[in-house]
C-alpha cells in the first residue's frame, strides 16, 4: 500500500488502509415510531443505540496489492474484533469494531489495480457479570428498610444443624420410652395395675413423640 503524506493513515487493527476512495460513518439512532390517535406525526421512542457503522472503499495497487488483499481478506474471515484509528471517528468512543462486510473487485482493463470494500461495526464490550447479593438479590428492594433480615442464611444452617442434633436426640429418647411401654404387653392386674397404666400412658406419648420426630427428621434431612 501506497502510505499518504497528507493525513494520518487510517488503521484497521495494524493494518495501514491506503488509497482510501471514500469513508463513511453511518449510524441508526435507535427510535421505534408510534402511531397516537389524533396526533398528526408520530411520537419517536428511543429504545437503544445500535452500533456505529462505518464504510470503507478504497483501492489497492502497486506490488504489494496480492499481499494487502490477503491481509484484509484473513482480518475479514477470522471475525475477530480490532481496533479502528481514522479522523471520521475522532468524536466517537469506539473501542472494537469487527468486518462485517468485505468485498474485493477486479477491474479489466486495470490490472495494476483493485478495488475493495470493508464494512465495520462497533463491538462494545459486554457489562459485568451479575453478582448475587444477600438473600438472592431481594435485599436491592428494600426488605432491609422494612425491618427483614436478609442476611439470614448462615443462621438458617446453624439452626438446622441445632434442629437435627436435638432430633437425633430425641429419637434416642424415643427409643427408650418405647421399650417402657411395652411392658404393658405383660398384663398387670391388681397392685400392679397403676403400673400398666403407666405403661400404656407412656406408650401413647411415645408414639405421638416418634411420630414429630420423624417429620422433623424429614424436613431438616
Amino acid at each position: 500500500m501506497t502510505a499518504s503524506t497528507e493525513r494520518p493513515i487510517p488503521l484497521l487493527g495494524d493494518i495501514p488502509l491506503t488509497a482510501i476512495q471514500s469513508m463513511e460513518h453511518m449510524l441508526d439512532a435507535g427510535f421505534i415510531p408510534t402511531s397516537v390517535a389524533g396526533l398528526s406525526g408520530q411520537v419517536q421512542q428511543r429504545l437503544h443505540r445500535p452500533s456505529h457503522k462505518i464504510h470503507i472503499a478504497g483501492i489497492l495497487e502497486g506490488e504489494t496489492k496480492l499481499d494487502d488483499l490477503a491481509t484484509l481478506q484473513e482480518a475479514a474471515a477470522s471475525g475477530e474484533e480490532l481496533t479502528f484509528a481514522a479522523d471520521i471517528v475522532t468524536a466517537l468512543d469506539l473501542q472494537k469494531v469487527v468486518v462485517t462486510h468485505f468485498r474485493a473487485v477486479e477491474y479489466a482493463g486495470q490490472p495494476g489495480q483493485m478495488g475493495y470494500e470493508l464494512q465495520l461495526a462497533e463491538s462494545p464490550p459486554l457489562p459485568p457479570p451479575a453478582e448475587l447479593s444477600g438473600f438472592g438479590g431481594l435485599d436491592d428492594f428494600g426488605l432491609g428498610d422494612l425491618g427483614f433480615d436478609t442476611d439470614l442464611m448462615g443462621d438458617l444452617a446453624g439452626l438446622a444443624d441445632d434442629i437435627a442434633g436435638a432430633v437425633e436426640g430425641a429419637m434416642d429418647a424415643i427409643e427408650g420410652l418405647q421399650a417402657l411401654a411395652g411392658l404393658g404387653d405383660l398384663g398387670f392386674s391388681g397392685d400392679f395395675k397403676p403400673l400398666q397404666d403407666a405403661a400404656d400412658n407412656v406408650g401413647t406419648v411415645g408414639k405421638k413423640i416418634g411420630e414429630a420426630g420423624k417429620s422433623l427428621g424429614g424436613l431438616f434431612g
